[in-house]
């Protein structure tokens, strides 16, 4: 059997290393989506004065159906402001999300582009990392970035 099969088995660091790893990646994903939804919100309204439903689904690839739940999810979060068939808005805690977010994209993809990853690349790897990376790996960007 594995040395790491045998660790996970018997409880030893390993495993809780693992799970701990494991815990942070299901939260980061819980927020994902928040993120994804309020940075769109934010770019709707700041390109068409409203956000609607319908233009957060064709964006996402989603049903109406899918982000009227998503929405009704950040309305219990405090993220927006919605009434049925009428537009979506962010609170102020949906903003500072969406900056947060923002900011951290805005630095991924700064480094992903310093370290020579092609365009296209650079562009998909930073969404993905955005809602992934740990606070400490963003301050080591930052200092290589700063450096530069």
């Amino acid at each position: 059997m594995p040395a790491r099969a045998r660790s996970a088995r018997s409880g030893g660091v390993q495993s809780v290393t693992a799970a701990n790893g494991h815990r942070r990646i299901r939260q980061d994903h819980a927020t994902e989506l928040a993120e994804d939804y309020v940075e769109l919100v934010e770019d709707l309204i700041a390109e068409h004065g409203e956000a609607r439903a319908v233009d957060i689904a064709r964006h996402l690839g989603v049903t109406h159906v899918t982000v009227t739940k998503s929405v009704g999810r950040l309305q219990d979060d405090g993220l927006v402001t919605s009434a049925p068939y009428r537009s979506i808005f962010l609170t102020p805690k949906g903003r500072r999300l969406a900056r947060r977010a923002r900011e951290r994209h805005r630095l991924v993809l700064a480094f992903l582009r310093a370290i020579g990853a092609p365009e296209d690349d650079a562009e998909a790897d930073a969404e993905g990392i955005e809602h992934h990376i740990s606070p400490g790996t963003l301050r080591a960007m930052r200092r290589f970035l700063d450096k530069r």
